[in-house]
């Protein structure tokens, strides 16, 4: 989750090199290549059911496609500090729909979580100071803070996403392996990918991209296709999803600090005061309950 919230910041630069739906192309085209030696079968693993095959469709399509367009498309349009305070809500999300899909348990303080997200969202989006680093001054505030609304919007899509991709996971971990979930996903992102990649490709200047952002891309594409997605299916593999929701903390924090530190983004005070409220909501949703005293029999 360091990782995924490191390249949702490092995202924005990219963005603003290449259409997002070409970079969503090289993405996973990058990661297939890395990946093409997980694609196979491996010995004792039961062949796919039509059930594991629908999953991975729809792990790739609202994780991996959908999840990407949003991301990219809302940093773009907004900046990576408030994407970091939108993301905090992913923990609530993901033990929501751990309720709804997998049955899990839900303590009334996740609703109460659920409430603080969507408080420091508003407060987030009602913030005249929120408009996007790359905004011109020809641009009227007017206009560039409808553009912040929007960014705002795409990565709330984004959370829900994210959220969906937390659960299939779950159920997926349990009929395939991490690094087989990892490639087949990826070719589905890439197959989803394609037909806008190759327009887009056509009219594209790839000699006037620097070799710096072709680094950022590689290593953005590694990080995104194949690290993250084999720690976290690693992971789930013995971990419930309500409590793996607990670690989605650090995405939003490590999205923030690279905003500061790496894109010299600003963190203004209405700012601060929604991803505290945000990061209170996550800490309702996610602390563990404390234990009911054990009564000794006499």
């Amino acid at each position: 989750m360091a990782l995924v919230g490191s390249y949702v910041a490092l995202s924005k630069p990219l963005a603003a090199t290449f259409p997002v739906l070409l970079l969503a192309w090289l993405r996973f085209g990058i990661g297939g290549v890395a990946m093409a030696h997980w694609l196979r079968k491996p010995p004792g693993e039961p062949p796919l059911t039509r059930q594991t095959r629908g999953l991975l469709f729809l792990e790739s399509f609202l994780g991996n496609f959908l999840f990407t367009l949003c991301m990219i498309s809302g940093v773009k349009l907004t900046t990576a500090v408030s994407a970091g305070v939108i993301m905090a809500a992913i923990p609530a999300a993901v033990a929501v729909l751990s309720w709804l899909f997998l049955r899990e348990r839900v303590a009334p303080r996740v609703w109460a979580g659920v409430a603080c997200a969507v408080i420091g969202i508003g407060l987030l989006s009602l913030s005249k100071n929120e408009l996007p680093t790359h905004a011109s001054p020809a641009l009227a505030a007017e206009n560039a803070h409808s553009l912040a609304w929007l960014g705002n919007l795409l990565l709330v899509g984004a959370v829900l996403c994210e959220a969906s991709y937390a659960v299939i996971g779950k159920k997926l971990t349990g009929a395939l392996g991490p690094r087989r979930i990892s490639a087949l996903i990826n070719l589905w992102g890439f197959a989803l990918s394609t037909p806008f990649g190759l327009w887009l490709a056509w009219r594209f200047d790839f000699g006037a991209v620097g070799a710096g952002t072709w680094v950022l891309l590689v290593v953005y594409a590694l990080a995104a296709c194949m690290w993250t997605v084999w720690l976290w299916m690693t992971g789930l593999r013995s971990v419930p999803a309500a409590q793996a929701g607990v670690f989605t903390v650090l995405l939003p924090v490590s999205a923030a600090l690279v905003g500061v530190l790496a894109l010299g983004e600003r963190v203004g005070g209405a700012q601060l005061l929604a991803f505290a409220v945000a990061l209170a909501g996550v800490l309702l949703a996610t602390l563990p309950a404390r234990a009911a005293p054990r009564v000794n029999a006499r």
